[in-house]
């Protein structure tokens, strides 16, 4: 393997230290002149018409600039999956979940705008409402939105080969029903945003803490009614994301809208309680998976009916249905495959991305499902995933192409680590052990696009600029374009910088920080600007050395003759050769990159949408006290195959963060309502989340298959490490106590009942 002089080492990021000294400026940071104060009235009922709204004593308040509702501006329906759009800005006629917007104020500071939507009157219809996936689906139910019988909002239907035939040839069969709930992302920063309308030239600036700018400007620019010429977005640091920052949000949205109207800078920021009780995030699922096999373990049907419980409003949810499709047989070959999927309205907030989006919930189930086979057959639950693992250069079922697929390595890896044939079966009374595996996307063509742009400036100095759109919130983009960069031209990550705002008056385009593209995407636009840079530069050294462009090299600062390194100049010397010349400063590298994918199929979910492909496998030990129902989750072990490891350090941060997000998937996270559809959990003391307390031990093991696509063979991992960890608990819980719990989250209460119902059966 290729030795490289930054690639492959364990950098710390390069926005380390404006971070750790409070430098670094977030979107709750930003306070412009004659900046005004806004909050958004919301619905407190679930499913209700308005019939009439009444804004005049609001507007009468002292310190009240400003109030619109939907009669202020065109109400133009949006959505993020195109051709499904459903939702107004405002509530228009009906509001269909509790908390949708209905108003919004903006006054001189909070407390005013606060005081003046208690004097907005709303006169409301009640409605009945609904809000379980499966109570939705009875015919009779509700109808949060007219045009969908039984509240199927959207469909999606793939088969491969003869599912039926294929049962029929199956020497055993199982089925199993699993639930996940609703989790949320949880971010320590709540959406922000600060619009800026300038009523002399038409233009509206827009301050936004979204991961997605590009792609969704025009979808905004067209909600609040202005040209995408006369629209600016300004994106300072984001603190974290999980997936949930995706969109330029409602937050925004009513900011641009206020500021519209009176010619001045509104901000809005949410309360916790309000980020809690409105922020959109994964949905409910529920999935019923149908498999048969050959009596020595050989796949022979799969089957998956997936419910997802997309809220009042599609959003997100049809993509979440679309890419499960290709995750359902993305680890196994298997020859007859069906996967039905049906997005269900219901009023409840309606659903977003989460990190992994619903494929952590779908591993949950088909990891514990195949687990349960396994031991049906009598069979070790490695050696089944062994026997049916996806390879390098298959093309699974749902077309995606395994130009790299390191499943095999990983799992044998993390059998290996784990200690899995030493501990299974032997551990202690109520010490149990247990195994998991997925695969993820690194990139996902969702919008038509899947454009990564880097520019390189050096100027007379030398001084090397990077200007990238990426999102950085917390995963290390930054440095990895940095590293790129820097490996290209050989120089040290300390010879370079990089843009800290993403402002699109003066940043190439990106599409944004996703799916886990932005190592293969936004690493191969960086390569590319670095090596435009290098292009140039080659060309007036060499001919200074007297030799060709192609026997230089450059590192360690030097450009340099390959086979004399004597004989070469300094980066620096090499720039002021440049500029002497008398080309053009300061010298530009551009770099772009779109990856060969196709567009998905959107009424069967086929397609090969990312151009790399990532995997995972973890085995989890845990001990379970059957007095109290707790688990305590002692280590994980986790493999993954990430391509190239560019940059250890990060790897091994994203590696015990993604656990721990598991974690709280498996044990702790859950989003519930009460009768009247109002969210239960709206403060970090009501929404359960792992502690530094409850963080096991973590072993990561990388491995490096080299995947052709990607920037020096490396493959996003952000995702995939998070995957598996819930099922690898499930499996241990059942392999300590005997008992298996199908409905997420593991909390107590579920193991002891779970316990009591297993004793009733071994009584009876």
């Amino acid at each position: 393997m290729k030795e490289y002089s930054v690639i492959g080492k364990p950098i710390p990021q390069v926005d380390s230290i404006v971070k750790v000294t409070g430098r670094l400026k977030y979107i709750t940071d930003i306070v412009l002149p004659g900046m005004f104060h806004g909050k958004i009235l919301r619905s407190p009922y679930a499913h209700a018409r308005i019939i009439k709204i009444d804004t005049s004593k609001a507007e009468r308040l002292p310190g009240v600039i400003t109030v619109v509702t939907s009669r202020d501006f065109p109400m133009v329906k949006s959505g993020r999956a195109l051709g499904l759009e459903d939702e107004y800005p405002f509530g228009f006629d009906k509001v269909r979940h509790c908390g949708e917007e209905v108003a919004a104020v903006a006054a001189i500071d909070e407390a005013t705008a606060e005081e003046a939507l208690d004097l907005i009157k709303v006169e409301y219809e009640e409605f009945p409402a609904v809000f379980e996936i499966e109570e939705a689906m009875k015919p009779g139910a509700p109808l949060v939105h007219d045009h969908a019988k039984n509240n199927i909002g959207y469909e999606i239907h793939h088969s491969v080969g003869d599912v039926d035939q294929g049962f029929k040839k199956a020497d055993y069969i199982r089925e199993d029903r699993f639930e996940t709930p609703m989790a949320t992302a949880a971010a320590p920063g709540p959406r922000c945003a600060v619009a800026d309308y300038d009523p002399v030239n038409g233009t509206l600036t827009l301050y936004t803490d979204a991961n997605i700018i590009y792609s969704a400007l025009p979808v905004f620019a067209r909600i609040i009614g202005i040209s995408e010429k006369k629209l600016r977005v300004i994106k300072p640091a984001v603190a974290c994301a999980f997936g949930a920052k995706g969109r330029m949000n409602e937050v925004g949205i009513y900011a641009a809208f206020l500021s519209l109207k009176c010619g001045r800078p509104v901000r809005i920021e949410r309360t916790r309680e309000e980020e809690f009780a409105n922020i959109r995030s994964v949905e409910p699922l529920i999935a019923y998976f149908k498999t048969g096999v050959k009596k020595d373990g050989t796949l022979v049907a799969m089957h998956c009916r997936h419910l997802s419980n997309s809220g009042a409003y599609l959003d997100f949810s049809p993509w979440d249905a679309r890419q499960n499709v290709g995750v359902f047989d993305m680890l196994f070959r298997c020859p007859n495959v069906k996967f039905d999927g049906y997005v269900v309205y219901t009023n409840t907030i309606p659903s977003a991305a989460l990190r992994g989006l619903t494929n952590r919930a779908l591993n949950f189930g088909q990891n514990s499902h195949l687990d349960m086979l396994a031991r049906d057959l009598g069979m070790d639950v490695v050696d089944f995933y062994l026997k049916n693992a996806h390879q390098k250069g298959d093309v699974t079922a749902s077309k995606y192409k395994l130009d790299s697929c390191g499943l095999i390595e990983c799992i044998q890896e993390v059998a290996k680590t784990g200690a899995w044939e030493e501990k299974r079966g032997k551990l202690p009374a109520r010490r149990g052990i247990g195994f998991a595996a997925a695969g993820h996307t690194c990139g996902f063509r969702a919008y038509g696009s899947d454009l990564s742009t880097v520019l390189v400036e050096v100027d007379d100095l030398g001084c090397v600029k990077v200007i990238s759109g990426r999102s950085d919130f917390g995963q290390g983009p930054s440095t990895m374009i940095v590293m790129c960069v820097a490996e290209e031209l050989g120089l040290s990550v300390e010879d370079i910088t990089i843009n800290e705002l993403i402002d699109t008056q003066f940043v190439p385009w990106e599409c944004g920080n996703y799916g886990s593209r932005g190592t293969v995407q936004q690493g191969n636009a960086a390569i590319a600007a670095g090596q435009d840079v290098k292009r140039q530069l080659f060309e007036v050294v060499a001919e200074k050395l007297g030799t060709t462009p192609d026997q230089l090299e450059a590192k360690d600062k030097r450009i340099f003759i390959k086979d004399s390194p004597d004989k070469g100049v300094s980066f620096l010397w090499a720039v002021k050769d440049y500029r002497d010349s008398g080309r053009p400063m300061p010298l530009i590298g551009r770099g772009y990159y779109e990856p060969p994918t196709e567009d998905m199929d959107t009424k069967t979910g086929e397609g090969n949408v990312s151009i790399a492909y990532g995997f995972g496998a973890q085995v989890a030990e845990v001990e379970v006290d059957t007095e109290t129902g707790k688990v305590a989750v002692l280590r994980v072990t986790s493999a993954n195959d990430c391509g190239k490891a560019l940059n250890p350090l990060i790897l091994n941060s994203e590696s015990e963060g993604g656990i721990s997000m598991g974690l709280g998937t498996a044990l702790f996270e859950e989003i519930s309502y009460d009768e009247k559809g109002r969210v239960l959990e709206t403060s970090f003391s009501d929404y359960r989340l792992p502690s530094v307390w409850q963080q096991p031990e973590v072993k990561t093991i990388w491995v490096e298959t080299v995947d052709p696509h990607g920037p020096y063979g490396a493959k996003g991992i952000t995702e995939v490490v998070s995957l598996p960890t819930a099922a690898a608990i499930a499996n241990a819980i059942y392999d300590a106590i005997g008992v298996r719990i199908r409905k997420l989250p593991m909390l107590p209460w579920k193991i002891l009942d779970a316990l009591r119902e297993e004793k009733s059966k071994i009584k009876a």
